[in-house]
C-alpha cells in the first residue's frame, strides 16, 4: 500500500480542517460503499444451491451423493443442511 500527501489530492482548505482533528499522523479513508455488490450474485447462487441441496436431501438422497454430486466434503454438506434446516 502506498501512501499520498493529501495536499497533492484534496483541497487545501479541506487538509487544514483534517490537520485539526488528526495532524501528522498516517490516515486511512475507506472507499464509499458499493450501491452494487458484485458478489451478492455470487451469494445468490450459493443460498440457491445450499436451498437444493436441502430439499434434494429431505426427498432421500444420500449425504455422499450430494457430496460427490456438488464436489463438496460430505462434512460441508452436514453444515448446509444444518443451516439450511434452521431457516
Amino acid at each position: 500500500m502506498s501512501y499520498i500527501n493529501a495536499t497533492i489530492v484534496l483541497p487545501k482548505e479541506l487538509v487544514k480542517e483534517i490537520q485539526k482533528y488528526v495532524n501528522g499522523i498516517n490516515l486511512y479513508i475507506p472507499k464509499l460503499p458499493e450501491t452494487t455488490c458484485s458478489c451478492s450474485s455470487y451469494k445468490l447462487e450459493i443460498s440457491k444451491r445450499n436451498q437444493e441441496i436441502y430439499e434434494m436431501f429431505l426427498r432421500g438422497e444420500k449425504v455422499s451423493e450430494l457430496a460427490a454430486k456438488y464436489f463438496l466434503s460430505e462434512k460441508s454438506i452436514y453444515r448446509i443442511l444444518s443451516e439450511e434446516k434452521k431457516k
